[in-house]
């Protein structure tokens, strides 16, 4: 046999196995929807150090989210031995009061998942109650008062987070697993559900909906003025983007792909990664912090490793990665502030939690 021959037959075989090698890959992104994009890199990488801003007292256990408007901050404590939320005069951080008093009464908190600023008034979350509470600020502005409560409706499964669509209307992820959000009434009554979960395992979508929904537990936020809504996912690495102006919605999967887990006893155990901690839509980018940790490292460190995600991913109000922050801290919820170029962040691991990033070009 002639060398040419067998150089030949060897491209020829080499060209079938890419041919099959071209219609798996073919087949395995056909199986997602058209609205879902993958992506594994960032346009640009920075660094960024973070400034420890030294509080008067200590009042946390576990600094969950931050949030800033005008000359008040206010940091929730998602363990608070006695409060959930704490008050602080901007930007010196002086403390001025506590808000969400733990307890079983009526007017108190079994849990806060999380809190919504709005017009000069506070939104809370307690999940073990199935309830959203208004806290009005007082006249002297220093401490919040309870204004009003809303009782959701018993098809809202345990809501972990939420967000304010409008002065009637709130938007909760949907943890039956039929859907991905739903849409309630300022009397916490359902108004629709919308979006599914973006997987391609059929398996779980057809036998385990509500360990399927567990596992693609997200954070979300939405802004009104450009009528963004982002979700992120707690595993995996899945970042949601709702145009609610437009009626268009993009999916992006990073590189730790969709939520992984296991079932046992009906519920969904992960077994991938860490994902995303804290998410904000602002005027002109999605801010998303990034863990990336996985559940095997996590239980081979037996409780040395740091809490929290060390990345701060930045997409565009379509869902292009933009920006990969990569930081001294660990922390797990942000605000942002684009006009000073500021992103306050809070550290779990330390006595004095709250930090201060900024932003360079």
């Amino acid at each position: 046999m002639f060398l040419e021959d067998i150089a030949l037959k060897s491209d020829i075989k080499y060209l079938f196995f890419f041919f099959l090698f071209l219609i798996s890959c073919s087949k395995k992104h056909k199986e997602y929807a058209d609205n879902v994009f993958a992506y594994s890199e960032f346009p640009q990488e920075k660094e960024l150090k973070g400034e420890v801003i030294e509080l008067d007292t200590a009042l946390f256990r576990y600094p969950f989210r931050i949030r800033i408007e005008g000359d008040k901050a206010i940091v929730m404590d998602l363990h608070g031995l006695d409060h959930y939320g704490h008050l602080f005069q901007y930007p010196g951080f002086q403390y001025l009061s506590s808000f969400g008093k733990r307890g079983d009464s009526p007017t108190e908190m079994l849990s806060m998942e999380n809190f919504r600023l709005q017009n000069y008034g506070v939104w809370t979350l307690d999940a073990n109650k199935s309830e959203l509470t208004r806290l009005d600020f007082s006249s002297s502005g220093d401490s919040l008062l309870r204004d009003e409560a809303v009782t959701l409706d018993e098809d809202i499964l345990r809501p972990l987070d939420f967000a304010i669509y409008n002065d009637t209307t709130f938007i909760i992820p949907d943890y039956s697993g039929e859907n991905r959000l739903c849409r309630v009434n300022c009397n916490g009554k359902l108004i629709d559900k919308m979006g599914i979960i973006p997987t391609i395992d059929e398996k779980a979508l057809k036998n385990a909906r509500p360990a399927l929904a567990q596992a693609w537990r997200s954070f979300l936020d939405y802004n009104p003025n450009n009528g963004i809504l982002a979700t992120v996912t707690q595993l995996g690495e899945v970042v949601e983007v709702y145009n609610l102006k437009d009626n268009i919605h993009v999916i992006r999967i990073g590189e730790h792909g969709e939520p992984e887990f296991k079932i046992s006893d009906g519920y969904g155990i992960p077994t991938g990664i860490m994902g995303f901690s804290d998410v904000q839509v602002t005027d002109s980018a999605i801010y998303a912090v990034f863990h990336g940790t996985s559940f095997k490292e996590i239980a081979r460190q037996s409780g040395r490793l740091s809490d929290g995600g060390k990345y701060i991913y930045v997409f565009s109000l379509k869902g292009e990665p933009l920006c990969k922050y990569v930081l001294d801290h660990y922390i797990y919820g942000i605000w942002v502030d684009e006009a000073t170029k500021t992103i306050m962040a809070t550290d779990v691991n330390s006595d004095q939690p709250i930090l201060k990033f900024a932003l360079v070009e």
